[in-house]
């Protein structure tokens, strides 16, 4: 770590973690979280709205308990970094606003960021420096994506895409028919330690010769695995539950380690990063790497606790933009729900006024300036 690396701040709100990470270059310094998935489990998914609310009760504690540990000052940033999308609107608007007004107040240049683009760029602080062109498969609560990023700041490709369903949400859905509770990905791959993967021949979605060789479905596999279930409950008999998680998992993670195997042979990439939430199941990373090694395929899969939504990601992306001296962004940075992965960031117009902070902000006063970190 050289200090002469960009220190970058970054904020990430697009669901339901506030999650606050400081990065210098690709040395990771604070991971600060705080999350509020215990406030929508009792509901079985994200509400948007109780989402939005606990990231704005947690945003100043979050920030200052990852300087603290960064042991950094405010004032000694190169930059701010915040997830503009994709992801919950609201949600995003409160990550976006409070990182806007820090870049105001502290006089540093603002970075919207694409969420994707981050959940790739994380691995910079665990495997050093990304290749490139990178292969990427994301899967989360609410992506499955196959990505090709030539240039992480500046150039990410889809090659494919969840047509329905994501991997993650699946994932949640099942557990909720199984009377699991939720998140239902963590749980399920626990039980499914314990069950026979190859006791029920659940569908694998999208996988014919005529199908998108890229593009993924986990819909069908879904109701499959739903209606075998009712019809157990139907005819009087017990669930077998241990065997059932294994065996969607299984389903699961066939298909989204295939496809990626079979990208990197097509495109000629001799290595592939695995990110997102999902990333974090245990089969997923066991089965991508015995298929990679057979196929001379280098993995790279974050720590688990990098592959959930976390500061640290956008910080990563954003000491990135600052190294290869990209464009910041404007403080006129709004939330984009559905910002696309082709966007790896968002460059603002008015580049001259970027640092002065010339801009006419009436609502912001000139006193919040100067007492935020006097």
């Amino acid at each position: 770590m050289a200090a002469d690396e960009p220190l970058v701040l970054g904020i990430e709100t697009s669901c339901d973690e506030t999650g606050v990470g400081i990065v210098r270059g690709t040395t990771l310094l604070a991971d600060a979280v705080a999350s509020s998935v215990d406030t929508h489990a009792r509901f079985g998914g994200v509400v948007p709205e109780i989402a939005s609310r606990a990231h704005l009760e947690a945003m100043v504690p979050t920030i200052e308990r990852a300087l603290k540990e960064a042991g950094v000052s405010a004032r000694d940033l190169d930059g701010i970094a915040v997830t503009s999308g994709p992801g919950l609107a609201g949600a995003l608007l409160v990550g976006v606003s409070a990182a806007k007004a820090y870049a105001y107040a502290l006089g540093k240049p603002l970075y919207g960021v694409n969420h994707l683009a981050s959940h790739i760029c994380v691995d910079q602080l665990e495997h050093g420096p990304l290749p490139e062109p990178t292969m990427a498969l994301l899967v989360s609560g609410g992506h499955s994506s196959l990505l090709l990023a030539p240039d992480i700041t500046s150039d990410v490709r889809p090659l494919g895409a969840t047509i329905d369903d994501a991997a993650g949400e699946a994932f949640d859905k099942i557990a909720r028919v199984l009377n699991l509770g939720f998140p239902g990905g963590p749980v399920i791959d626990r039980l499914a330690k314990e069950g026979d993967p190859a006791s029920i021949a659940f569908p694998r979605g999208l996988t014919g010769p005529r199908d998108a060789p890229y593009d993924f479905s986990f819909s069908g596999l879904k109701t499959s695995v739903a209606r075998w279930i009712e019809a157990k409950r139907a005819a009087g008999e017990e669930v077998p539950v241990r065997d059932v998680a294994a065996s969607f998992q299984e389903a699961v993670v066939d298909v989204l380690t295939r496809k990626a195997v079979r990208a990197c042979k097509d495109e000629g990439v001799d290595h592939l990063m695995i990110g997102g939430g999902v990333a974090a199941n245990s089969r997923l990373r066991a089965l991508a790497q015995e298929r990679c090694e057979r196929a001379g395929i280098r993995l790279r899969v974050p720590r688990p606790g990098l592959c959930t939504d976390n500061g640290a990601m956008v910080a990563a992306l954003g000491a990135e933009m600052v190294a290869r001296n990209r464009l910041p962004s404007d403080l006129e940075l709004s939330a984009d729900s559905s910002l696309p992965v082709t966007e790896p960031h968002v460059p603002g117009v008015h580049h001259e006024h970027t640092h002065s902070h010339s801009h006419n902000h009436d609502h912001v006063h000139e006193i919040s300036k100067d007492n935020l970190y006097s």
